[in-house]
């Protein structure tokens, strides 16, 4: 799907400061995703949109979050924006409520459970860390809740927001410093 602007207008270059999700009706694990004028397809949870979210439900959570900064491979594409960290063999997320680095960035070899981010996907060639049980983290609420790149086809994501990797480009450089992401 190419980006369309609503009503014919043309995309302005302003910084955004919000980013709209939404669930598309009749299919949770999909929505749309609002920035400024501009609207692009998005895959969700698995379990849809909610509010009540425990780790490993597959639930993208409701609510409001900032942009935390975030992460891209070097190796396949250039900085796509300001804010994001090149990520390295050995980078890693803990999903494991359990352990002291409950949703914090670990350096693998890891013992805990945790995700991988420098993967053989695409997934994660740019990640965005929402802040989602992250300033403030209760263990079991989730972790790892992402903005990231989709799959082919947008099949349903673990929790997180992801979209193509041209309209993330396209949206990156636009973020402005206090960007939040709205999901409902």
């Amino acid at each position: 799907m190419k980006i369309k602007a609503s009503q014919g207008q043309k995309t302005p270059r302003q910084k955004l400061s919000r980013l709209w999700v939404t669930a598309q009706a009749g299919i949770k694990t999909r929505g749309h995703l609002r920035a400024g004028v501009v609207v692009v397809h998005c895959a969700l949870g698995a379990a849809g949109i909610g509010a009540r979210k425990r780790e490993g439900d597959g639930l993208t959570p409701k609510g409001r979050f900032a942009l935390r900064g975030g992460y891209w491979r070097a190796d396949r594409m250039a900085r796509p924006g300001p804010r994001l960290c090149a990520t390295k063999p050995g980078d890693g997320w803990c999903d494991a409520p359990n352990s002291p680095a409950y949703n914090r960035p670990v350096r693998l070899p890891f013992v805990a459970s945790h995700e991988t981010l420098w993967r053989e996907d695409h997934i994660y060639d740019v990640v965005v860390v929402l802040d989602y049980n992250f300033s403030l983290v209760r263990r079991g609420r989730g972790s790892a809740i992402f903005f990231h790149l989709a799959r082919e086809n947008f099949p349903p994501t673990a929790g997180c927001v992801a979209i193509s990797r041209s309209h993330m480009r396209h949206l990156l450089p636009r973020l402005g410093k206090n960007c939040v992401m709205i999901v409902r």
